[in-house]
């Protein structure tokens, strides 16, 4: 914010700064995996009286991939974010949502949650309007209704939580909870909060507002967003669902439908799409179902697969929506109508777009693979067998939808697009700005790969974040002290 007029101060910071952040993240996690749950009594006030800030594997592991999400998307938004955007405050905006993503991971209190919520909600409303084009604005209107709403009803379940029980702290939420003698009452409160953190998660049927959003803002914007924005509802749902409401059957089966719905959904909705970032957005929706049907199906091995979807799924999403966006410096188009002869212009940047979106469909031993396998396995160890049916459905129709593209996009003839007077293609744009959006793709890519390859280390710490979240007395004890 100090360096409000000299904008190129504020890229040079913001990838410096996103980068340190991802060496920090890194330095959390090490001592998380190494040493068990960390806490932080804000104010020196002992749990349950003050704002805990937590930092268990899972809530590291998020850290870790919002800050190289951020730092991929850092990096692109500095060869792609227009200058007039720029000068209107994009970097520290940008910044401001990360705090709130980074701070809703750590904390430890419900209401503490709702605040880092709505620091990610003002700050996400600036970046979705900057620029003040109509299509934005009839977005942004949509996607701020959609959120508040999602708002108001989160904050009614926390008070009827609070005059529940008398508390705000999760840990002590957790245990006090079941002591509630109307449970009846609690279930409803349960449902209070699936309908809040849905509506951001984007579940079905509160979903309407993110495909009529999320294709309207700058790339880069779409990219944080599509990668995190979404996620915090599905991690909001999984630790208030594993620690305060654990294992209540009639909100699991809710959750299991709600995803059956929710997978089918956005499949279908992906599959009569033409624009590319609009496909991408009712994939968002789709693959939230796998999320959420491995929280609804409640056994270690289930949640490990949500979990191992969640990692694999942030790092995806956002890479491609910046792909979305190289896609349209070299073309000038996202719709697939117009595009065409990618791969015989431009071999390697097709081969490494290949990466993000062959791994949405989980081509083995690419990352949508393995997780797949651990839900469906779930699923039949269940008799869940609509639940494996809908999985399977949404895999195949991911299969399509990306064939598809990739057919329309990368092999068939392409088509001369008029050139528009202001507008620069990328082969218009100086090398340092072609570096730039092309390496912060490389570099998820990579990341993609090593999900994919290495997918032993990811499902290691998915399956201890499983058992930390099904069997939660450890975080309980550390939180309050025992």
């Amino acid at each position: 914010m100090f360096g409000w007029n000299n904008i190129r101060f504020q890229k040079i910071f913001s990838v410096i700064g996103s980068t340190l952040a991802v060496a920090l993240a890194g330095v959390v996690f090490y001592f998380t995996w190494t040493d068990g749950t960390h806490t932080v009594q804000a104010g020196d006030w002992p749990a349950p009286f003050g704002i805990t800030f937590v930092a268990d594997t899972f809530a590291a592991t998020l850290v870790v991939l919002t800050s190289l999400a951020g730092l991929a998307v850092s990096i692109f938004s500095a060869a792609s974010v227009l200058k007039a955007r720029l000068k209107f405050g994009y970097f520290p905006i940008f910044h401001f949502l990360l705090l709130g993503l980074n701070g809703a991971f750590l904390t430890g209190d419900i209401f503490n949650l709702y605040v880092w919520f709505e620091i990610i909600i003002i700050s996400s409303f600036v970046l979705i309007t900057i620029g003040g084009e109509k299509a934005q604005l009839e977005g942004a209107v949509k996607y701020f209704t959609l959120n508040i709403l999602a708002s108001i009803i989160f904050l009614t379940a926390i008070a009827v939580l609070y005059g529940l029980t008398g508390s705000l702290n999760m840990a002590d939420l957790a245990e006090k909870i079941s002591q509630v003698p109307n449970q009846g009452l609690v279930e409803i409160t349960g449902v209070l909060f699936i309908i809040g953190f849905g509506i951001k998660a984007g579940v079905f049927p509160l979903y309407f507002w993110l495909p009529a959003s999320y294709h309207t803002p700058p790339f880069a914007v779409s990219a944080i967003f599509g990668g995190l924005l979404t996620k915090v509802g599905v991690y909001a749902l999984l630790r208030v669902f594993t620690l305060i409401f654990h294992g209540d059957d009639f909100i699991n089966t809710l959750l299991i439908v709600i995803a059956i719905f929710t997978l089918i959904s956005g499949g279908v909705g992906a599959l009569v799409q033409n624009n590319i970032r609009k496909i991408f957005s009712y994939l968002i929706i789709c693959h939230i179902g796998y999320m959420i049907a491995g929280l609804g199906m409640f056994t270690e091995i289930a949640i490990a697969g949500a979990i191992f979807y969640l990692i694999h799924d942030i790092v995806v999403k956002t890479n491609l929506f910046m792909l979305s966006g190289l896609i349209y410096k070299i073309k000038g188009s996202n719709s697939m109508r117009n595009l065409g002869g990618l791969y015989a212009a431009w071999p390697k940047i097709s081969l490494l777009l290949f990466i993000p979106l062959f791994s949405l469909v989980g081509i083995p031993p690419l990352s949508g693979f393995w997780p797949k396998i651990n839900l469906i396995k779930a699923g039949f160890a269940q008799g869940s067998y609509f639940t494996v049916a809908a999985i399977i459905f949404a895999s195949f129709i991911t299969l399509v939808i990306i064939a598809k593209l990739w057919a329309e996009v990368f092999w068939k003839d392409g088509k001369e697009i008029k050139r528009s007077r202001n507008f620069q293609f990328f082969t218009d744009l100086p090398k340092l700005k072609r570096i730039q959006l092309v390496v912060p793709v490389a570099l998820l890519s990579l990341v993609s790969l090593y999900i994919g390859f290495g997918a032993e280390h990811i499902q290691e710490v998915s399956a201890r974040i499983a058992d930390e979240l099904v069997n939660n007395q450890g975080y309980i004890d550390t939180v309050l002290k025992r």
